[in-house]
């Protein structure tokens, strides 16, 4: 991670977590104009079109005092996505089983990249279950570059199942607050 970008974190994650997300990753890209990239999600790990807005109302104030990027930007609240990528050691232990590629910023064994499944944490490093190997590979997590899971069809069912429970979480809340208001 650069500098920049621990210092949005910084500024950003109070304002993720108070609004009730989870930050997953902040990161600057672009050229002329940059774009910050907030992905955040709820506890439940969905993140619908209005949480996205929500966030970005939330967090538009706070940047525009703070103006921590030189020049014009724009930001761009996500939601991590189906293939999500891993970042925190929390991600690796919470998608454990699942199929993933990790890409690694040095050489292993005359490789960075590396195609199998996530097996968790393990005293601070990423257990990941390399395709072809029968020994479970321990990675220092300040070495993987990117790492993200692989889209699947099993994933794919998962997330939609998700995504339907949170709807309903949703509705039962909206249902909850017209009800008080008419009390």
């Amino acid at each position: 991670m650069t500098s920049q970008n621990a210092r949005l974190e910084e500024l950003i994650a109070p304002v993720v977590e108070a609004t009730g997300f989870e930050l997953i990753r902040v990161r600057v890209t672009g050229g002329k104009t940059q774009v910050l990239q907030v992905m955040a999600e709820r506890p439940d790990k969905t993140m619908t079109a209005q949480d996205c807005a929500t966030l970005s109302r939330a967090l538009s104030p706070v940047l525009e005092e703070a103006d921590p990027i030189e020049g014009a930007f724009n930001l761009e609240v996500s939601s991590p996505g189906i293939d999500r990528p891993l970042v925190r050691p929390k991600d690796f232990e919470d998608w454990q089983g699942w199929p993933a590629k990790l890409e690694l910023n040095r050489l292993v064994e005359g490789r960075k990249r590396f195609n199998g499944v996530v097996a968790g944490m393990d005293d601070g490093n990423v257990a990941f279950d390399i395709e072809g190997e029968e020994e479970t590979a321990l990675f220092p997590i300040g070495w993987i570059a990117q790492a993200k899971l692989v889209l699947t069809d099993e994933l794919i069912k998962e997330s939609l199942k998700a995504g339907k429970e949170a709807g309903k979480d949703e509705a039962q809340e909206e249902a909850e607050i017209h009800e008080q208001e008419r009390s």
